[in-house]
Parts: C-alpha cells; structure tokens; sequence
C-alpha cells in the first residue's frame, strides 16, 4: 500500500481493500486504538475492559464475521453533553466497542490515501498534526498583517453532512464496493436517544471512529477551493478561520464559501459568522481569544478550568490536602500546557489566586468555620504554605518556560 501510495494506483482507485480491514494484525491493532481512548460502552453495555477479557477470540469472531459479509453495525447510543456558557447541548453518539473497533481498522486502511491528497491547511484529525500546530499558523498569518477575519461556524456540521455526497466522495478514491457497503452500514445504523429510536439519514455521529476521517473527506473540497483562489484558511475539523490582508478580500472570501456551503447541503450560523478586523476586535479559535497580535484564552476556557477545579475542591471533601492538590494539579499542568503561549501572563496569576482561594475554603469549613476564604485565611495559609505542599503555580510555570526560552 505504501508503494502504491507514494507512485499511485491506476485510474486513482483503490480496487482491493476489504481484506486487509479483516486482518487480525489491523484489528488487534484497531482495538489498542480503541482501549487507548477509553470511552463508555455502547447500547450492548460491553466496557473496553470487558472486550479486551475476551481477546484474542473476539477478535477471531470478527474477523471472520467481516470475511463472509455476517457483521452488522450495532445501534449507536446518543447521550447530550452541555456546551459551555450556554444552555445548549452537544449530541454524542457511542457506537458499541465491536463496533469502534471495526471502524477503527476501516480507518487504518483508507485514511492514508486521503491524508495523502488533504489540504495544507487543514488541522484537525490527521497524523502528526494538532491544535498548536493551527494556533502556530493563525498566529503566523496575523504577524504578517492578515487581519481581517472571517471567523465562520458551520451549524450542527456532524448531525447535517449530506450522506449521498459524502458517499461520492469517498467514492473517488475507494472503489471495493464491500467497503463502502461498511461505510454505508455505519453512516446508516440506527440512534438509540433514551426512548427515541430511528434511522439517520444524515450526518456522521460525533464520538464514532470513522466520524472524524469522513468529516475531512466532506470539507477536503472547501479547501482546495481555497487555495486555488489564494485564500488563507486554518481548519481544524468543522472549526475554521480565513485570514485577509483587506476587508475586500475577507468579504469575497465569505461569499465564496456561503456558496460553497449552500451548493453542499451545510448551513452556516448566521449569528456566528462575521467578519473581524483584529485591530478592532477579537475573535476566538480552539480555545484562544485573538487580537491583534495577541492571543489568550478566552472565556469559556478559563470557565471550564474553574469548572474542573470546583469538582474537585469542595469543602465538604473527605480527602486530605495532598490528595486534593495531587488532583488539582493534574488539571492545572494539562490546562497550562495548552495555554502557555498566551500573550498575557495576569490571566495565570488570577488563576492561580482563584485556586488557593478554592483550597482555603476547604481548610476552612476543616476548621468549623462556614463560608468563602477571607483575609484572615490567607495570613493563617499564606501563599508560601500551598508551595510547601506542592501546588503548581501557573505563575511560577510560566516564569519557568519563559527562562527556558531565553536560553
């Protein structure tokens, strides 16, 4: 495949791939992608840990289910998780672990010929690429005076992709037609939503394997487009910015992908697409609030931060002060490892005061006394005493990494 990859099949087809989905080596591989990730268990109620008791027949058993054409997609469990700062929710569909590890070794056969064709600009969901590397180039643009911003939100993208189109798609490049009937049975297995039950005749669910991969292959023609026009665009999965150097430019490059969009059987929210000048406004990407050339985390990330925190501070809490900062700081080093770059390091020291504030409340209700921290708590546990017990500073981190590139 490798070979075939790099000098190209004929007619740009892949004839013969459904053999190499069924293998054991893919899917014993598939299942440690799976098992890697965790995740609830589906409508049949297996756990990741149940599966993996059963390995390596179970693996057998699919095996041979996907050879002889028997294996059948089980329903996808739809569970609604909120979105932040808004009394909106997320739909989540949870395909069965049977079921995220078949999608998971469809996905380690095609996924490399298309990653092989994929946009430049294009982030999320592809080997080797990530958030900071989207972050680097927004950021990138606007050092080199892209400050007009059409900052466009495809409404409910996964629950709205067109699956005759996204079907054609695949089609240009995949011609083994057991495959597609796989990918066909996936798109199409029926949503079990508490009492609710039917058949989805559009969309791919957020939270199945193969739903990322086909979200790309649906968009790969927007950015194409785009560079053909010399459009500047950062896509990270159905979250994307376009970066102009005039207005002119940014409001062409809107009405192009308003067509786009329309012509494709997308929707884009109409009270979340704009056009931002930087030097005026701010506009936010993957948690970052941008402005100018400045970037911090917005809002809703520092909210859920906070979020995470009070979780697990509350001063009704059985654990000792060690366990609660041992936890704690496992948030704080995975919140500052993605916000480290931010332009503004006041937004670490009010952090990091949030947090201790959350600590002496605890110490404080310890001690018999109802209530928020006050001013004598903070001279009874000082700064100084949560640095004696270990709490990561976002304050001191920061000062750390700054010295660390200065060397």
């Amino acid at each position: 495949m490798l070979t075939a990859l790099e000098q190209g099949v004929k007619g740009g087809k892949w004839f013969t791939l459904h053999d190499k989905v069924f293998a054991d080596r893919n899917l014993t591989a598939a299942f440690q992608r799976v098992a890697s990730k965790k995740g609830a268990s589906g409508v049949d109620h297996e756990t990741v840990r149940a599966f993996a008791d059963r390995l390596p027949g179970v693996i057998q058993e699919l095996s041979a289910a996907l050879e002889t054409g028997r294996y059948a997609p089980q329903a996808i469990r739809r569970v609604h998780i909120p979105k932040l700062g808004t009394s909106e929710t997320r739909p989540l569909g949870i395909p069965t672990v049977r079921d995220r590890v078949v999608q998971a070794a469809v996905v380690n056969v095609i996924e490399p010929i298309f990653e092989r064709d994929f946009a430049e600009q294009s982030y999320g969901f592809r080997p080797g690429r990530g958030c900071k590397d989207a972050l680097r180039r927004v950021s990138q643009l606007l050092d080199q005076g892209y400050v007009h911003v059409v900052d466009a939100d495809l409404k409910g993208y996964f629950d709205s992709i067109p699956h005759d189109r996204l079907m054609t798609r695949v089609e240009e490049k995949i011609a083994d037609g057991r495959v597609l009937r796989l990918i066909t049975d996936f798109l199409q297995a029926d949503i079990l939503d508490d009492a609710k039950h039917w058949t989805p005749e559009a969309g791919a669910p957020q939270g199945a394997v193969l739903s990322p991969l086909l979200s790309n292959v649906y968009l790969d023609p927007l950015d194409h487009l785009l560079v053909k026009h010399g459009i500047e665009m950062v896509r990270y999965a159905d979250d994307f910015v376009i970066l102009c150097k005039t207005a002119e430019d940014a409001a062409r490059a809107l009405a192009l992908i308003q067509q786009w969009v329309a012509d494709n059987g997308l929707t884009l929210h109409p009270e979340k697409t704009r056009i931002v000048d930087v030097r005026m406004d701010h506009f936010d990407f993957l948690g970052y609030s941008f402005r100018g050339k400045h970037h911090w985390p917005r809002k809703k990330s520092i909210q859920k931060l906070r979020d995470a925190i009070r979780q697990k501070t509350p001063r009704t809490t059985g654990r000792s002060l060690e366990c609660t900062i041992t936890d704690v700081n496992r948030t704080l080093r995975g919140w500052f490892g993605y916000f480290k770059h931010s332009s503004y390091k006041t937004v670490f020291r009010e952090q990091d005061t949030w947090v201790r504030m959350r600590l002496r409340s605890m110490l404080r209700h310890c001690t018999k006394r109802p209530g928020r921290a006050r001013g004598r708590d903070m001279r009874q546990w000082p700064n100084a005493f949560f640095v004696e017990h270990g709490l990561f500073s976002l304050v001191a981190a920061r000062a750390a990494a700054v010295q660390s590139s200065r060397r």
